[in-house]
């Protein structure tokens, strides 16, 4: 069971960095556990954790590592501000507050439960969408067919490339489709960006698919998925701008009816035209 509803969300607790990957130049992956060990909380894959460095700030990101993992949790954290830069400057062993889960979750108990999965990712936005693949891939009975497609700027730019290229390929019915924006000296892949490589893989229309990435990739995915004939209702996404108290209080997420914190920062896409236009 999830712990989403319960107050004890909103108290942080002590945390330790186990340990740190470098990704790509400037994302890293922290491991997270409590001090005695274990994962800090339960949750569902696309839920997110609020990290807190006292002096230094806090924020809110996406737990990237599956709930089926019951010793720790990961973040893949991409270096953007204050605490960010901290984070990337300090060593396995650091103290941090954390508190969540918060948000709602990709319906992984039900709508997508024995369905095709799509996952289109570009940049860190592999990190929300790592979770759920590894949820997928842990009950792999539970779901049919799994494409995942990850854009990049370069080759050095794949966040977990190793097991993009390894572990992921290496399950049933799991194919993984790589793309970088422009050439470069020792890529045999594909180049171009995700909307159109989508199109010349020529997926059918029977899966169910999560997109997840920079606003303008998201934008750009969903004419093209709606020009291969998927519609509206087989697309999940996230929206993640703005978040902060995690609770639908401070109002900075606020987007028409909405609070991307709390009753997102999962949607439908068809949910997203009851939204203005300007988000």
């Amino acid at each position: 069971m999830c712990d989403c509803h319960s107050k004890d969300t909103l108290i942080p607790q002590i945390a330790v960095i186990t340990a740190i990957r470098q990704d790509t130049g400037d994302v890293k992956t922290f491991r997270v556990e409590k001090p005695e060990g274990g994962r800090c909380f339960d949750y569902l894959p696309g839920q997110c954790a609020i990290i807190s460095i006292p002096g230094c700030g806090e924020a809110i990101f996406s737990i990237t590592s599956s709930p089926t993992n019951k010793d720790y949790m990961e973040f893949s954290i991409k270096r953007c501000g204050q605490l960010t830069d901290y984070l990337h400057e300090v060593e396995p062993g650091q103290e941090i507050a954390i508190r969540g889960p918060y948000g709602n979750n990709f319906p992984v108990e039900t709508a997508l439960k024995q369905q095709n999965l799509l996952f289109i990712a570009g940049g860190i936005g592999l990190a929300p969408l790592h979770s759920v693949i590894d949820y997928a891939l842990a009950n792999r009975s539970n779901y049919g067919k799994i494409d995942v497609v990850y854009g990049a700027r370069s080759k050095g730019d794949f966040v977990d490339y190793e097991e993009l290229t390894t572990a992921w390929p290496a399950s049933v019915d799991t194919h993984v489709h790589l793309t970088i924006d422009r050439a470069e000296e020792g890529w045999s892949g594909n180049v171009g960006f995700v909307p159109q490589y989508l199109k010349d893989l020529g997926f059918s229309t029977d899966k169910t698919v999560l997109v997840c990435g920079p606003p303008i990739m998201i934008k750009l995915t969903l004419a093209a998925l709606q020009e291969m004939g998927f519609s509206k209702e087989q697309v999940y996404t996230t929206l993640e701008m703005k978040m902060k108290c995690g609770i639908g209080k401070c109002g900075r997420c606020n987007i028409g009816s909405k609070y991307v914190c709390k009753d997102g920062p999962v949607f439908r896409c068809d949910e997203l035209d009851e939204l203005p236009d300007e988000y």
